[in-house]
């Protein structure tokens, strides 16, 4: 690839993905002159145009910008979700761009840099937004790319300086193999993805290379319990960090932090779920093998927000309770309900789920029935494509028909608000990662009306 700094041009294609709009925002920040297409406009959009960034959303050649037509000058980022055949993709194969994937654009960024990088099915996106958060809390020269908006910074990605990288390390179409960190850690590793890696051993196998690829003199932390070596890190366990003495506080938890070094008491996380503690307890190991001081640690915890569609709050009253969450795979939603039904024990539950994927829901339907059959009611509604072309036989009808509740119904996004508000349950819970983020927006400006 070549020298970063010698290219005045980016395009990106897909450029209203989340971590391809990280990057975008990164080199408008650098002074680069940035555009991209996208298929839709969404709030990520609209914000990167707010920056100065020309944004497309024809797919044609036409609607490319004449200065991004040098070669010499530009080079092209795309997101492996939008398919080659685009029309913009094509002109620039054509023409011989120098053309590269996200990840190893955001692998080149990393190298000379110190680098700390969360990978994982589940967790990955809130552990690296609160690593960011707690290093640039430290006051440390700090760039964080993540995979979702960080509710302190209403952004992806946290600027505080060059000399250290925090970056989500994602495993789909095995991206993170672009990555050598200092400092890795692994969430989770169930079954995902199965259309990139055909079966569960082989996506265990890439974290296994992606561990590998941790350098030498570096460290990595996993989540006890999981089949890798690695340095421990846990909650109420034998784990090398793990969190002792829980308590839960007005929503919050308050914990004590067992570590290599000793004990630091008395730290508060305010986000809901184990799972969450969970994250907390890896990115606070991160945070203290780097060298952060217990005492900034703890305030910077207490002051994380969290990342937006991840149980987040988007109507809290007495009478009321609507979450937005992201979960699109059963062991999301299994902590996503474990997390409500902690905080909101006795409350009436309400499941409202956009599937994700014809292939995910192919390859988990008993396990997304087993996991969406815990709730009280459920709302299906039909399956969000993304990057698919339709299955036969692949349906939401016909997840619906293994889910054991007795009140479940398959909806239209129109139908949505009057199913809710004729409904018994007072805690709304919205799941999905496709464009149900948008339509809970919506719902949300009405029921508080």
């Amino acid at each position: 690839m070549k020298n970063l700094d010698n290219i005045s041009h980016f395009y990106f294609i897909g450029i209203g993905g989340i971590g391809m709009s990280a990057l975008a925002r990164y080199f408008s920040a650098a002074g680069k002159v940035v555009a991209g297409y996208d298929k839709t406009a969404s709030g990520i959009t609209d914000a990167l145009k707010d920056l100065g960034i020309t944004i497309s959303f024809e797919n044609s050649e036409e609607a490319i910008p004449s200065e991004f037509k040098n070669k010499e000058t530009t080079l092209v980022v795309y997101t492996p979700a939008v398919p080659k055949a685009h029309k913009g993709y094509q002109y620039f194969a054509q023409h011989n761009f120098h053309i590269e994937k996200r990840a190893a654009v955001l692998g080149l960024l990393t190298q000379e840099k110190f680098c700390l990088a969360v990978a994982g099915t589940h967790g990955k996106t809130t552990t690296s937004a609160m690593l960011g958060h707690l290093m640039a809390a430290c006051d440390l020269p700090v760039t964080a790319f993540l995979g979702g908006i960080a509710e302190n910074y209403q952004s992806n990605l946290i600027q505080q300086g060059e000399e250290i990288i925090v970056v989500e390390a994602d495993e789909f179409d095995r991206s993170f193999m672009q990555l050598y960190p200092n400092i890795a850690a692994i969430t989770s590793m169930d079954a995902d993805h199965l259309d990139i890696y055909g079966d569960a051993e082989s996506l265990q196998q890439s974290f296994r290379d992606f561990a590998s690829q941790v350098k030498e003199d570096g460290v990595l932390f996993v989540k006890n319990g999981l089949p890798l070596d690695g340095i421990s890190v846990g909650v109420e366990d034998d784990a090398a960090y793990t969190a002792l003495n829980i308590k839960i506080e007005n929503g919050a938890y308050r914990f004590d932090l067992k570590h290599p070094d000793g004990l630091t008491k008395d730290l508060v996380l305010n986000l809901p779920g184990r799972h969450n503690l969970s994250n907390a307890i890896i990115a606070l190991a991160m945070a203290l093998r780097y060298g952060c001081p217990a005492d900034k640690l703890a305030k910077a915890l207490f002051a994380f927000k969290g990342v937006n569609r991840r149980f987040t709050y988007r109507i809290k009253t007495d009478e009321q309770v609507l979450i937005d969450d992201y979960a699109h795979h059963p062991a999301e939603i299994d902590a996503v309900h474990s997390a409500v039904r902690e905080m909101y024990p006795g409350k009436r539950v309400l499941a409202v789920f956009q599937p994700h994927l014809y292939s995910r829901t192919r390859d988990f339907m008993e396990d997304f029935a087993t996991s969406l059959s815990q709730f009280d009611e459920v709302l299906l509604l039909d399956i969000y494509p993304a990057r698919e072309e339709p299955i036969p036989g692949m349906n939401a009808q016909k997840l619906l028909d293994l889910i054991t509740t007795p009140r479940k119904e398959l909806v239209s996004k129109g139908q949505l608000q009057q199913k809710i508000e004729t409904s018994e349950a007072s805690v709304i819970l919205m799941m999905g990662a496709g464009d149900i983020g948008e339509e809970i927006l919506k719902l949300t400006k009405t029921l508080e009306l």
